[in-house]
Order: C-alpha cells, then sequence, then structure tokens
C-alpha cells in the first residue's frame, strides 16, 4: 500500500464540513484481499493499537470496529480507522472518515484533523503500520509515535490563543490561521481582527517593548508611586556586589529582558552564591539586573481593557514525602498526573529535572536519592511558573479594592490592553503599600493559570478578550456566495454593483478576476478558494461577494466558515466526467455544498424553474428563497409562507415576502434584459433580486441597482456585450455549454432581423458528446458558422475539438453552411468580412480582450477605407 496523492482541506468541503484530508492510495493489489485472510494481520494490528476497541464503525456497537475485522474488511477502511486512533492516542478530538474506491487498487481516504502536518504525518505512519503487518516486517510504532508528538508540540496552539479562537467560533466568528506560530485572523474584511496568543490588535508595539524591559518598567511604575524591588543594572562584577552590598541581602539577579521565569535566581543569600550565579547567567545573558529579594507569595493579576478579570496564586511545584520513594521517584510520582504534560498541552506542565531543580534541593539539604518521611514537604524550584512546573490556585475573588486599582494604574502607565501583573504579597487581599512589591508587568501573559487553574474556578478569558477586540459587539461582514452552471459570473457582479451603488466596499471575485472597491487587484479565473481568501483577509471589504465555481469546490472546498446568502442560480449538465463528477447526481452534491454552508438565519436562493436545483433541497437546512421567470400563482401549488418568492408577472419583478406582494419595476426597464429579450439575463436579474432580498437591502435600492447596470458597461465585460460596427450588430459572449449557447442564440433569434454569423468553439475538457451537442445547436440558429478553438485545448489535439463540433453540425444539417478557421481572432475577421449591415456576428470567445482590439481595428480600418474613398471622389 503505497500513497499517491495528499489533499488538505481548510474548510467544509465536499466531503465533510469538518476539516478534513484526502489520501489517495494504490493498495497494489490488496483491493480484494480482506485482513482477515491476511495472516496474523487483525491480531498483531489490534495488540498495536488496542485503541482500535473503542470504534464502534458504521454498525455503531460496542468493538463494531474488530466485529469488521473479524467478518473481513479491507486496507483502505482499516487505514482510515488507524489514522483516526492515532490522532486519538495523541489526545486530538477526531472521529470522522471514510474510504471510497477510485478504480481497482485506487481508493481515496477521507479523515478528519486538527493539526495538519502531524495528522499526514500519521498517515504515514498507518500506512507502514499495514505494509509491515503484510510483509511480516517489525515497525517501532512507540518511537514513531515519539516523533509524531514532537510535530504536534510544534503545531499544537498554546492555551491562550485555542481560548481566544474557541470563544469567536463559539458566537459565530470564523478563525483563519495564518503564517506559523500563534497568528490568526478572527472574522473577514473591514470586521477582521488579527491577534498573536494573547497580544490584541489594539495592543501598543512600544507598550510590549516597555514591558519587555523589566529595568524600564520598573522605573516607570516607581515614578507613579507603585511599589516595586529597588535594584539597578549589573555592569560589571564591582558594581554587582555594591549594589549588593547597598541594597542588602537577601538579593535577586535576573535577564533584563526575559520571559518564563528564564535565569531567574531568587533568595540569594551571601556574596559567594551571587558571584556563582552572576558567572552562570553571564554566559547565556548579556543584560541582567539586581533587585531586593522580597519574601511573599507569588500572585498573578490579569488586566484586560483596564479591568482586573482573574487572580491567580502561583505555587511553586512540590513533593511530599510517604516514608518509602527518593525524591527522584516521587517526582516521577508528580509527573504522573494525567493534568501534567509537556509544554502548554495540559492544565500543569512535568517538572524537568535540570539545574534549577538539583540547586533547589541542595539548598533544602537534600539530593536526589534521599527518602523523604511522610508528610514532609520539600519545593522543586524557588519559581512558581507554569512553564516550569508550578500550580495555580483562582484568588480572583480574593483581591482587595486597593490592589485592584493598583493593577488598573499599572496596565494603564504602560499603556497594555491586555497585561500580566506578577505580585509578590503574602496576603492579596490587603494592600501593597505596606505588604508587598509589584516584581514585574507582561505584555501577551499566559493565559493557562486563569483558564484551568489547579484549584477554584475557571475563567474564560477568551470571552474578555474578544469582547474587548470588538467593543462588546461581536459581529463580522456579510458574505453572498454564488454558484452554478450558467449565469453564476452575471449575478455576482449585479448583486456587487447594487451594493457598491450603495456605498459599501465590495470585495468581489469572478470568472475576470477579484475586485476590491470596483478596482481590478488581480485578472483571470478567480472562483477559487485562494481567491476567496483574498477577499476575505482584505482590511477594506463590508462585504464579500464570491462567485464559487465547481472546480474550486472540489479542490480546495470552501474558503469561508458560513456565507449569509447562497445562490445556485442553476445545476446543468456541464463538465461532467471532470475531477470525478460522473453524474448529474455528483454535480449536485458538488454544487450543494455551498447551500448547506449559510448561517442558521441566513437564505438560500434557488431556482425554482430549473429540475436539478430543486432536486437538493433536501441538503439545504436554512430558510429559502426561489425565483422563478414564471407566474407563481400558475407555477407553485402550494407556497410555504416561511419562504419569498422572487417572480415575474404582466413583464413586472414581484417579491412575495411574509404573505404581502411588492412590485419592484417592470422588466423593460433592466437594460441588461433587452426589453426581456435576453430570458437568460431575466434569470440573472431574478437570482440577483433573490440575493439582495436575502440580505434585507431596500427594495428601492434594489431597484436602483439592477436599473442601473449596463449591457456594454465594464462591469459586465464578455456577457452578451454588442458592438456596431459598420451597421452589424457583433456580439462578444462567453457562453460555454450548450445551455449557455441555447440561451444566448435563442434570444439573438428574437432581436435579429438579418443572417446570423456565428463563431463557435467549446473548451476542450467537455466530453465528446457535449462538444457535439454545440454543432448542433449553432447547426439550427445560425446562418453560417466559423468553427474555431481556444489556445489552451485542455488535453486535446490540435483540430479535435474542431472535427467533434463539425460532426455536430453534419449530424443536424449536412447541407449548413460552414467553415474551419482555428484561430479565434482570424475566425472573428473572416465573419466580419463576411456579414452586411443589418446582420448579427455571435462570438463564443476565450479571451475577450483580443477580439476587442480586433473590432476596434476593423472600424479604424474602415474608416480610413471611406476617408480614401471620399477624397478620391473629390
Amino acid at each position: 500500500m503505497k500513497i499517491v496523492k495528499t489533499k488538505v482541506f481548510e474548510g467544509k468541503s465536499i466531503y465533510s464540513h469538518k476539516t478534513c484530508i484526502r489520501l489517495d492510495v494504490d493498495l497494489e493489489g490488496y483491493c480484494e484481499i480482506p485482513s482477515k485472510d491476511i495472516e496474523d494481520f487483525n491480531f498483531n494490528l489490534v495488540n498495536m493499537l488496542p485503541e482500535l476497541r473503542t470504534h464502534r464503525c458504521g454498525i455503531d456497537e460496542e468493538e463494531g470496529f474488530i466485529k469488521r475485522l473479524k467478518e473481513g474488511t479491507y486496507l483502505a477502511h482499516i487505514c482510515e480507522h488507524i489514522i483516526i486512533a492515532i490522532q486519538n492516542n495523541l489526545g486530538i478530538d477526531v472521529h470522522f472518515g471514510k474510504a471510497r474506491e477510485i478504480k481497482d487498487d485506487h481508493y481515496y481516504i477521507i479523515f478528519q484533523y486538527q493539526y495538519e502536518n502531524t495528522a499526514i504525518e500519521s498517515s504515514k505512519l498507518a500506512i507502514d503500520i499495514i505494509n509491515s503487518l503484510i510483509n511480516k516486517n517489525p515497525i517501532n510504532y512507540e518511537d514513531r509515535f515519539e516523533l509524531i508528538k514532537e510535530i504536534l508540540k510544534e503545531e499544537m496552539l498554546g492555551p491562550s490563543t485555542k481560548a481566544i479562537c474557541d470563544y469567536a467560533k463559539s458566537i459565530g466568528l470564523p478563525v483563519i490561521k495564518f503564517g506559523r506560530g500563534e497568528f490568526h485572523q478572527i472574522g473577514y474584511g473591514k470586521r477582521a481582527k488579527k491577534i498573536e496568543a494573547s497580544i490584541s490588535p489594539n495592543t501598543k508595539c512600544i507598550s510590549v517593548d516597555i514591558a519587555s524591559d523589566k529595568l524600564l518598567t520598573k522605573e516607570l511604575l516607581k515614578s507613579q508611586n507603585i511599589p516595586v524591588a529597588e535594584g539597578s543594572k549589573i555592569r560589571n562584577i564591582i558594581n554587582l556586589l555594591k549594589e549588593a552590598e547597598d541594597i542588602g541581602y537577601p538579593v535577586v539577579i535576573k535577564p533584563q529582558y526575559g520571559n518564563k521565569g528564564k535565569g531567574v535566581v531568587l533568595n540569594i543569600k551571601t556574596e559567594m552564591e551571587l558571584l556563582t550565579a552572576y558567572r552562570k547567567l553571564k554566559v547565556k545573558f548579556k543584560d541582567l539586573i539586581i533587585e531586593k529579594y522580597h519574601n511573599g507569595k507569588d500572585f498573578r493579576v490579569c488586566v484586560i481593557n483596564n479591568k482586573v478579570v482573574a487572580v491567580a496564586l502561583r505555587k511553586p511545584p512540590c513533593i511530599e514525602g510517604d516514608g518509602k520513594d527518593n525524591i527522584l521517584e516521587l517526582m516521577e510520582k508528580l509527573n504522573d498526573n494525567p493534568l501534567r504534560g509537556d509544554d502548554h498541552e495540559k492544565p500543569l506542565t512535568k517538572v524537568k529535572l535540570d539545574e534549577e531543580v538539583l540547586g533547589s534541593l541542595k539548598d533544602q539539604g537534600k539530593a536526589l536519592m534521599d527518602v523523604l518521611e511522610k508528610g514532609e514537604k520539600i519545593y522543586l524550584r524557588k519559581n512558581a511558573n507554569l512553564s516550569t512546573g508550578g500550580e495555580a490556585v483562582d484568588y480572583t475573588d480574593k483581591i482587595c479594592d486597593e490592589n485592584i486599582d493598583i493593577c488598573i494604574r499599572v496596565a494603564k502607565i504602560l499603556e497594555l490592553d491586555i497585561c500580566g501583573i506578577d505580585i509578590c504579597t503574602n496576603d492579596i487581599s490587603k494592600p501593597l503599600i505596606d505588604n508587598g512589591i509589584v516584581m514585574e508587568v507582561n505584555a501577551a501573559p499566559g493565559l493557562r493559570m486563569h483558564l484551568r487553574p489547579s484549584k477554584g474556578k475557571s475563567i474564560d478569558l477568551g470571552k474578555e478578550i474578544v469582547s474587548m477586540i470588538y467593543k462588546d459587539e461581536p459581529s463580522n461582514i456579510p458574505v453572498i456566495s454564488i454558484t452554478g452552471t450558467n449565469g453564476k459570473t452575471t449575478t455576482t457582479r449585479l448583486i456587487s454593483h447594487t451594493l457598491s451603488k450603495m456605498g459599501y466596499c465590495v470585495g468581489m471575485t469572478s470568472s475576470s478576476g477579484v475586485f476590491v472597491n470596483d478596482k481590478c487587484i488581480d485578472k483571470g479565473d478567480d472562483t477559487g478558494f485562494k481567491s476567496a481568501r483574498t477577499v476575505l483577509l482584505n482590511p477594506d471589504v463590508d462585504i464579500a461577494v464570491l462567485e464559487t465555481a465547481r472546480g474550486g469546490l472540489i479542490r480546495n472546498g470552501l474558503a469561508y466558515d458560513l456565507a449569509d446568502v447562497a445562490v445556485i442560480t442553476n445545476i446543468r449538465e456541464d463538465h461532467l466526467g471532470i475531477d470525478g463528477v460522473k453524474s448529474m447526481e455528483d454535480l449536485c452534491h458538488v454544487k450543494s455544498l455551498v447551500g448547506e454552508a449559510v448561517k442558521d438565519d441566513g437564505y438560500v436562493v434557488i431556482n425554482a424553474d430549473d429540475y436539478w436545483s430543486k432536486s437538493i433541497l433536501n441538503r439545504i437546512k436554512a430558510k429559502k428563497i426561489f425565483f422563478t421567470t414564471k407566474n407563481l400563482e400558475e407555477f407553485m401549488e402550494e407556497k410555504d409562507p416561511n419562504n419569498i418568492y422572487v417572480y415575474i408577472k404582466n413583464k413586472n419583478i414581484i417579491i412575495e415576502n411574509e404573505e404581502k406582494k411588492y412590485l419592484l419595476c417592470k422588466i423593460d426597464d433592466i437594460p441588461i434584459t433587452l426589453n426581456g429579450n435576453l430570458e437568460f439575463n431575466v434569470q440573472n436579474v431574478l437570482a440577483a433580486t433573490a440575493a439582495l432580498v436575502g440580505m434585507k437591502i431596500d427594495y428601492c435600492m434594489i431597484k436602483n441597482g439592477i436599473t442601473s447596470y449596463l449591457l456594454n458597461s465594464d462591469k459586465n465585460s464578455g456577457r452578451f456585450n454588442c458592438y456596431d460596427v459598420n451597421g452589424v450588430n457583433v456580439i462578444l459572449d462567453y457562453g460555454h455549454n450548450s445551455d449557455g449557447y441555447n440561451a444566448v442564440l435563442s434570444s439573438l433569434k428574437k432581436i435579429n432581423n438579418g443572417k446570423v454569423y456565428g463563431v463557435v468553439g467549446i473548451p476542450g475538457d467537455r466530453a465528446d458528446n457535449a462538444v457535439e451537442e454545440i454543432g448542433e445547436i449553432s447547426a439550427k440558429y445560425l446562418d453560417y458558422i466559423i468553427i474555431k478553438e481556444d489556445q489552451d485545448l485542455r488535453g486535446r489535439n490540435t483540430g479535435e475539438v474542431a472535427k467533434l463540433i463539425e460532426s455536430g453540425i453534419l449530424n443536424y444539417n449536412k447541407n449548413k453552411k460552414y467553415e474551419i478557421i482555428l484561430k479565434e481572432e482570424d475566425a472573428l475577421i473572416k465573419a466580419l468580412t463576411m456579414a452586411k449591415s443589418g446582420d448579427s456576428i455571435i462570438i463564443f470567445f476565450e479571451k475577450i480582450e483580443m477580439l476587442k482590439n480586433v473590432i476596434n481595428d476593423y472600424v479604424k480600418e474602415r474608416e480610413l477605407v471611406e476617408k480614401y474613398k471620399f477624397g478620391a471622389i473629390n
């Protein structure tokens, strides 16, 4: 068994609404061999991974998966369960997985993940386990598992970041991780807020720099009569000894710039101890300071937005003797506590045996092999930092008002919106003035001690921080997502145009590019994941309007979490046979993802005229808005008062909402419908209107938007754009499937009186019968046909698409006049030379800019010819 390809989905995908990974595998001849027929496979697998006994599998029974193994199940299914089991053993809460056949030995496996690299390495280990069991080559599972644990440590969110992100998600705000470390964005566009652990978007850089300098912090606090430890910077040994003599022993030396208690040496009582500590620290740290040591308990006060929100007593790691075990054995028992883990993965951190621990034991007259008497307690460290094994007890309700006032003053002096203030005092309920000092101030403080204290209540600091950065009004920008086979670009543009006219800065993705505030920031087919993320990460955007195409949905899933409004323009037979989409049911499954990923109070817009669009209604949980070109009273026997309906009656657009009817405007007043003759644009207008109704846009504003959107404007480039070339009506359109051709050509027949010349082609990745159908449709409507091909043949040979279209033409009418000119611009020039005033030319283009240039050059050339003729006559 081997991995062929790995694809990571960051958000909702066609496989799952959970984050998942698709693993394409080759079973190398084992596709039809169940595990029960592989010698000792099942026994050795379960022995290696007992976690598999907890998997209920699809039969939902105790040891359901074990039952499946005994009955006989296959390697892809087994691999899925192994990957989940490995992640579960790492403490990662994932459960979803499935395996499906692609063809023969090729399968894909879908499995849920939380941490990408950890999950990928787990999948590699799962494959290696299967191969080792088949080939009877032993694998060192424990060593491999430990390596994955190290990867997880690098990837795992710190408790501070996790608390903030978890709360944001709990209130419906999406979270995007970017870069490495703790950088995340909450929300989208203009409402986005970036965080790094407990550093908020409002935290001042200069404040962080000041807090990082312990000496400068003390100087500023002292200037405002905040009690701090007496001390100064160490410049040399003579200065060190003199300062210690002036301050008086015991003293503390520590780095001027540092965190997590690193390099802090407490309670130095003699000159010899001082010199020893100094020499050790000087090797690791450039700048050191000396302070007066104050005896007392170690408290951490968390201040957010000038409010004391949490207080914790921090206690150094301690062991208590039982009269039997030595200190090393007691340390091992302490670390065996399931609440202790490595780094920040659990509420408490394991105590590592290092020089500081040995030094602390020595100061207490102890050594590692000493047996403590029953009830005898000793401290393993002098400092109480959680990151080195300390414990925390909640004291939030015990701090006195005077100390609350001091802590708020400290936060204001340093201008820190979030900070952790370290206080040394014997009793936090008594004023510090006569009872203690402020030791340090921490920007980006760790929140774990307050979120998961060893004793006392947990405080949701994630809520406090999110509420502060959103000023108690957490909200996101609206997201409108448009999918479908035909009309989605025009619908997207109509929605964006209307919202832009209302003064919103709209971020739009479309098949022609990414636009922010009507300015193009990228040209091309931007209907996928990355383009949508471009809009969602843009800080200027008020509303995101995202054209969401089939290919992007399959390859990368959705870039957003949930939309406020989703639009499904129609679902037609297009792209079948591509990306594993073999049937209309498959295509509906892909498109339905956009309708499924909508907020509970949002809307999904559905084309009531389209059979396949209505076939996915059972997958949609949100409220619905139906649009139809028909008279609603005739079209729908029963109406649900919970739904909204947008329809045509007597050439008027009617909106039926909450059992009331509203006349929006006449179809003839909407330029892109050409007095209602362009039925495909009538449908696009209805879809856009429905989406704007779902956004609760005032109906007058909707009317203003759709009636001011012009057929030939820059905003509608490439969609039935008309040009008058010496009396010939030249139309450029991006029709690229049979429905598009039928819609455009049938509309053109209504408005055209002369001959119609067509330059026709279709992308090469369509099925042969779909290409031939283009020829048949062209033969039905066009008087003369010029067959061309796209520059991007999409896997076809030159002339192959043209031959298929030719075959379709001849199947329909063997006498139809046509010719083949493969180059798009040459084909248009030929049509221009043939057409006369009153005729029409329709070209279904690949690249519009080139054709616009052809038209402009042709017009200029004809003007020069006419001027020359005029001069010759005179």
